[in-house]
């Protein structure tokens, strides 16, 4: 598509706390408590927000340590907007800035949903347990 007529940009940050829960809940994913997502949007390596005509539509963030472990959150795109790659379009800024200054011996992980996993491959993401690895996770405050 004409970049001039493209009706979508893509931004470097990260969002407010409103617009990023309201992004989750459009996109499906769980909430987060207000207080949380406070505490963490500061803490971003690399951020992206995706606007639709001026308005938030998506959105894909970088988390990590800055030199040895980063982890790819939040990727999520309004339902409306689906199916057009801007995904795509969120994991090319994100991989890009990784490459770009990210050292070479960085682990970089991220939690793949359902066909979302079609999209990570092409960006080189494999199945950690094809690699005798198993993906863990603990919530805090759950039983």
């Amino acid at each position: 598509m004409d970049s001039e007529n493209d009706p979508y940009e893509l931004r470097v940050g990260v969002p407010s706390v409103e617009v990023f829960r309201r992004l989750r809940n459009d996109a499906g994913l769980s909430d987060k408590a207000p207080e949380a997502v406070a505490l963490a949007l500061p803490n971003t390596w690399y951020g992206v927000v995706l606007h639709h005509e001026g308005e938030p539509i998506g959105m894909g963030r970088i988390v990590g340590d800055g030199g040895t472990a980063f982890q790819i959150v939040d990727i999520c795109v309004h339902p409306a907007h689906q199916g057009r790659g801007l995904g795509r379009r969120i994991m090319v800024a994100l991989t890009e800035e990784l490459e770009c200054r990210a050292p070479a011996t960085a682990y970089v992980s991220l939690i793949a949903d359902g066909p979302a996993r079609f999209l990570y491959e092409k960006f080189g993401f494999a199945d950690t347990a094809r690699h005798d690895s198993v993906d863990m996770y603990r919530l805090m405050g759950a039983s």
